[in-house]
């Protein structure tokens, strides 16, 4: 059963998405809800998706996903009891979503997860420290789940190794002799580095939430 905010949320949600092309960003799912920060959006958000109502799609900051309508029965006790077949992955370390810090590498450590989170090519997993992709969904605390590549589109929430020192997590732009790494939270100023200067270790792949 959702709330009345949850149901407004929703509510909102299916009417956007029948009016435009992108979802909705968190500042326009505040307003209309009328909340005073983002945080209670965030909340409500994560509560939908725990449900079973939308989705939020890796490697996209606005990307929404309406599953079901408010009043529609919740598959959520069926996968519960559900079987799921988890995959074992290197646990790497830690990794700024705020100002960049030296990535860890600790293949002893591992992390079960859902199978059906991950898809062909190699994973690993990473532990977010910072706030600077809260718009995005992730949160201080969380742990991303990685799918290594050395290449990324122009948009793609990626990890990003800076002068092969620093290890980062936020979305790449790709401009003309250089590259952008951008944050979704303004306090953070988008950094800009020479196109060489910047290596894409992998891509957003899944997160993973403790509660």
């Amino acid at each position: 059963m959702l709330t009345r905010k949850q149901n407004e949320l929703l509510d909102f949600l299916v009417n956007h998405a029948e009016e435009n092309d992108v979802p909705p960003s968190f500042d326009e799912m505040r307003d209309a809800l009328g909340l005073a920060s983002k945080s209670g959006i965030h909340r409500l958000v994560s509560g939908l998706e725990e449900r079973g109502y939308i989705r939020r799609l890796a490697n996209r900051a606005r990307a929404i996903e309406v599953l079901r309508p408010a009043g529609a029965p919740s598959p959520i006790g069926q996968a519960v009891v559900a079987a799921v077949e988890a995959v074992s992955l290197p646990l790497l370390g830690r990794i700024a979503a705020g100002t960049p810090i030296e990535a860890l590498s600790d293949p002893s450590t591992h992390l079960d997860v859902p199978a059906s989170m991950i898809g062909a090519g190699e994973h690993f997993a990473l532990e977010i420290v910072g706030d600077s992709m809260v718009e995005a969904g992730i949160l201080d605390g969380d742990t991303v789940v990685i799918e290594r590549a050395n290449t990324a589109n122009h948009g793609d929430i990626v990890v990003a190794l800076i002068h092969k020192q620093e290890a980062t997590l936020k979305t790449l732009l790709k401009e003309p002799g250089r590259i952008g790494l951008e944050a979704a939270n303004p306090r953070y100023e988008t950094r800009y580095f020479e196109s060489n200067a910047v290596e894409v270790q992998g891509k957003l792949a899944g997160l993973i939430r403790n509660y």
